[in-house]
């Protein structure tokens, strides 16, 4: 992950928690469980996509993950 992501990656955060009139530490658990979630799927399509997001562990973080679809984005518009 480019180190001008990882510092934007927190603002992106902060904005959706203030929009959503919740805190940071909220965002990141909402997502942190999503996230759980969909790495159990037993869809194909779905355990693809996980693997195709570039992370140090054996799970990515939550700022990889929003890195790859965030950043993902904007490379292809």
């Amino acid at each position: 992950m480019s180190p001008n992501h990882k510092e934007m990656i927190p603002q992106y955060l902060q904005a959706i928690a203030k929009k959503e009139g919740l805190s940071e530490n909220d965002v990141r658990n909402e997502i942190a469980l999503a996230v759980s979630l969909a790495l159990k799927s037993n869809d194909t399509k779905i355990q693809n996509f996980w693997k195709d997001i570039p992370c140090d562990g054996e799970s990515p973080t939550i700022e990889e993950i929003v890195d790859y679809i965030v950043f993902g984005i904007f490379t292809q518009v």
